[in-house]
């Protein structure tokens, strides 16, 4: 209600008399700030003073006298609040990161997107800016350390940086990128990084000034799973010189390289210590066969490393430390692996947005708390998604809630290709781990809508939205890098790379016709909406709406389409994608690659193959067109193809009634979202239908296992079973066994 108010002021500032003004339209903001402050908040008000100039015409300035108070507390969380008091407006931090998010609320205050410099959102001009008097609001954040890794950097954020933007060095990501990267994570209130750490980029510690600048914007650093101690072994393991990355066979040469930067980083304040040991770049511990060696030698490594940093920092119960059970890693967490109670443990996705571990009832009352490691894009099988950034809200949504639900709420890392790309679905999540109550499975909706009327205008952002929630649907049912139906990480021997070719599409005929026709009208809205959008923002809308839209439509019919208009969408591609990279000037050229790693899906494939026959659906129904629910049942917007899946919990049901025209046998086929169990158990749910015998389905898959590729390529679990039905009506009740069931639709087809 606060911040609806104080929207209306800032527009219409004339309809509320009792109102604090802060810009008067004729002279500079005046503010005033401790003498004494830290870095970041430094950095927060030069940030917020360039933005005021662009907003007002005039560079804020410092007096005692001010209408703008800035305060700087000395408390242990990220939080601020903001009151107006007599005229004046007072922000103030809990801690100083909490005060540099503060200040720089005031610009959201103003109009300006946190998105600014990376999404080229030139603020508005205003003539005046006001505040209602007796304003107060107040932000604590939902979870203490928020952030993302930049991960499979090579064919964005590296050539980009190393060759347009801070050109120098090959391979290294400097310190005026990380600059920009830090800058966007405050204004995303944001805190922590874990840097690029791909083989070519240069090693974070090894960057010159990368430290330097995260210090100066406050930013935690810590390293991915697969990176213990602070340390990247890509970068900075060299095999030549210290033997193999083997803690059985070269233990005390790995002992002293983690030494090495424990003694380099005593200092430091702002630090996350991973713990635990994989292969050099993500893979299983080297030396180590059975499951057994592997248990024993993971072990042996967590007691060496608490030694170790007892020895060069202290107490390690009073550092911050996470373990993270990743891909095999779980399986010998699981066996009983000893993690002291005061490290964080780090869950998973399975890498396509869908977690496959919370914390139980046991680890949720553990010192170091439960933290999440989440995929905005991926690197492997059972096929990459590093072009554009398309998981659905909605998904993000349900798993980060229930991750907070159930207690995981001290770490939460977004992993991304590149921060520009990652647009909405980055804000989203760490608007969740800011606030977890800022965002509803009922307002997703209205969540996405606010954040493109604040890009693109109000009246654009209105006429954008239902193109936009189609968009999130179609990119549901089949990704953009999924459309060739294609796998990697294959056979070398049966596939040359490893990678399947485009020879099938996995829809049916009906679908694919279904699909280009909603692309198509999609397409036209975006474009008409393009005019209603101001001139100094082309490039902002090209970059966020136009690109991803056209790019997403011409990848659907390259695939699609008949061998002349596979093409021309191919050469559709090639242009947006050049288009893109001048965008600005050439600011972002080099960003933006059109097919990473060179997989089949992105050639020239001239057309592809369709599914022969369509089947006869007899009814299909939304997850939300149930005629009753239990309690608890509860759609969730923007997810699934049926855009409002329902979250159901373990015991719950939904109720569905239909009717038969003619008796015979159908196939009843019930899709789920794809999630997995939420600890060590199973993941059911029964289908009953009228009163024949009710069957129980399991959603459980061992991972990367056939089933469970299809079910991420499609975005959903399918089940299927045969029913004898009487002409007439008939009931349908899908009762969920255990946690974390979605039901996404259900369908009949007449049995052949």
């Amino acid at each position: 209600m606060r911040r609806s108010l104080l929207t209306l002021l800032l527009v219409f500032p004339a309809l509320v008399a009792s109102a604090t003004v802060w810009f008067d339209g004729k002279s500079p903001i005046t503010y005033s700030v401790p003498e004494k402050v830290d870095p970041v908040v430094t950095t927060a008000l030069e940030m917020w003073k360039d933005d005021m100039r662009q907003v007002t015409g005039f560079t804020p300035v410092a007096m005692q006298d001010a209408t703008i108070v800035i305060a700087q507390g000395k408390g242990s969380d990220d939080g601020f609040g903001i009151a107006v008091r007599d005229g004046r407006i007072y922000v103030e931090g809990h801690n100083a990161r909490g005060t540099a998010y503060g200040i720089l609320e005031l610009s959201r205050l103003a109009g300006v997107s946190p998105w600014i410099w990376w999404g080229d959102l030139i603020p508005e001009k205003k003539r005046q800016l006001t505040i209602g008097d007796g304003y107060a609001m107040e932000h604590t954040p939902s979870v203490a350390y928020r952030g993302i890794f930049i991960n499979d950097e090579d064919w964005s954020t590296r050539p980009w940086s190393c060759k347009n933007f801070a050109p120098g060095h090959e391979g290294a990501i400097a310190a005026q990128t990380y600059k920009k990267i830090f800058q966007l994570l405050l204004r995303l209130r944001a805190n922590t990084i874990w840097p690029a750490m791909h083989e070519g980029t240069v090693a974070f510690f090894q960057t010159p000034d990368a430290k330097a600048v995260a210090d100066s914007c406050g930013i935690v650093i810590g390293t991915s799973h697969c990176e213990p101690l602070l340390r990247n072994n890509v970068g900075e393991w060299n095999i030549a010189e210290r033997g193999r990355f083997n803690y059985k066979t070269n233990r005390e040469a790995v002992r002293q390289y983690w030494a090495e930067r424990l003694k380099e980083v005593e200092d430091y304040r702002n630090r996350i210590f991973t713990i635990g040991m994989r292969g050099i770049h993500d893979s299983s511990m080297e030396g180590y066969q059975t499951n057994q060696e592997k248990f024993d030698g993971l072990q042996q490594v967590i007691d060496d490393q608490q030694e170790l940093l007892k020895t060069h920092l202290g107490d390690p119960s009073q550092l911050t430390q996470m373990f993270v059970p990743y891909k095999e890693v779980l399986q010998l967490y699981e066996m009983g692996l000893h993690v002291p109670g005061y490290v964080t443990l780090m869950w998973c996705d399975d890498n396509y947005g869908y977690i496959t571990r919370y914390s139980d009832a046991g680890e949720q009352l553990r010192q170091g708390g439960g933290g999440v490691y989440y995929h905005l894009s991926y690197w492997g099988r059972p096929h990459d998604y590093l072009w554009l950034t398309t998981t659905q809200p909605g998904l993000i949504y349900n798993e980060m809630h229930e991750a907070y639900d159930r207690n995981v709420r001290k770490l939460w890392i977004a992993n991304i290709h590149d921060v520009k790309v990652a647009g909405y679905d980055l804000e989203l999540f760490l608007d969740l781990a800011w606030d977890i109550n800022s965002v509803s499975a009922a307002t997703l909706n209205d969540h996405y809508r606010r954040w493109l009327c604040r890009q693109f205008g109000t009246e654009a952002g209105n006429r954008l939205f239902p193109a936009m929630h189609d968009f999130f649907r179609l990119c549901s049912e089949r990704r953009p890098e999924f459309m060739g139906w294609t796998q990697v990480e294959l056979d070398k021997k049966l596939f040359h790379r490893g990678l399947s070719p485009v020879d099938s599409i996995g829809m049916t005929v009906r679908e694919a016709a279904t699909r280009l026709a909603d692309f198509e009208r999609i397409g036209a809205v975006v474009a008409d909406c393009r005019s209603c959008v101001r001139p100094e923002l082309a490039d902002a809308f090209f970059a966020a709406i136009e690109y991803p839209v056209y790019a997403a439509a011409a990848m659907s019919r390259k695939i699609l389409s008949d061998s002349a208009e596979s093409h021309r969408a191919y050469e559709e591609i090639q242009l947006l994608t050049n288009h893109y990279n001048e965008l600005q000037n050439g600011k972002w050229r080099g960003l933006m690659d059109a097919a990473p790693r060179q997989l089949p899906v992105f050639a020239d494939v001239r057309g592809s193959q369709f599914t022969p026959e369509d089947t006869d659906i007899i009814v299909s129904k939304s997850a939300a067109d149930y005629q009753q629910a239990s309690a608890g049942a509860e759609p969730v917007q923007m997810l699934g193809h049926s855009m409002r899946a329902v979250r159901l919990p373990k015991g719950g049901t939904l109720t569905y009634r239909f009717t038969i025209d003619q008796e015979g046998d159908y196939i009843l086929t019930t899709a789920m979202i794809p999630t997995h169990a939420v600890d060590a158990g199973d993941i059911r749910y029964r289908v009953t239908v009228d009163d024949t015998p009710a069957v129980v389905w399991s959603l459980k898959e061992p991972f990367r296992s056939e089933e469970w590729k299809r079910n991420v390529l499609r975005a959903q679990a399918l089940r299927h079973q045969t029913v004898h039905l009487s002409r007439g009506s008939h009931q349908l009740i899908i009762e969920a066994l255990d946690d974390h069931i979605v039901v996404d639709q259900w369908i009949l087809i007449q049995s052949t």
